[in-house]
């Protein structure tokens, strides 16, 4: 499942319009529809105002039933504890929340 989906499957389990979580994010009917759509991505700022409409965790917007996480393991932490150029592809819900661990771990240690 993509984020566009799990949108739209929220937003139908809350029995809501696009246009009321348009309205409740203050930005344009348009660009909720482009979010559902997949035409363009969830502003970052955006996302925990989703999670709290919709009254989820933020890992539940990107949750996926199906496999599990995969790291490029070529690339390393560096020496200031920020992860450069790891590719994550978020499958499964247990992978979502192994990915949260992980980031929660490295802003600990900034």
């Amino acid at each position: 499942m993509s984020v566009g989906h799990n949108l739209r499957k929220l937003r139908s389990k809350s029995k809501k319009s696009q246009q009321e979580i348009a309205d409740l994010l203050e930005i344009d009917r348009r660009t909720y529809i482009n979010w559902e759509n997949e035409e363009n991505d969830v502003k970052s700022e955006y996302i925990p105002k989703l999670a709290k409409i919709f009254d989820v965790e933020i890992k539940d917007l990107f949750s996926d039933s199906k496999s599990n996480i995969q790291i490029n393991q070529e690339n390393k932490e560096n020496k200031d504890n920020s992860i450069n150029g790891v590719v994550f592809v978020l499958t499964d819900k247990e992978s979502v929340n192994k990915l949260a661990e992980i980031l929660k771990i490295n802003l600990e240690k900034r």
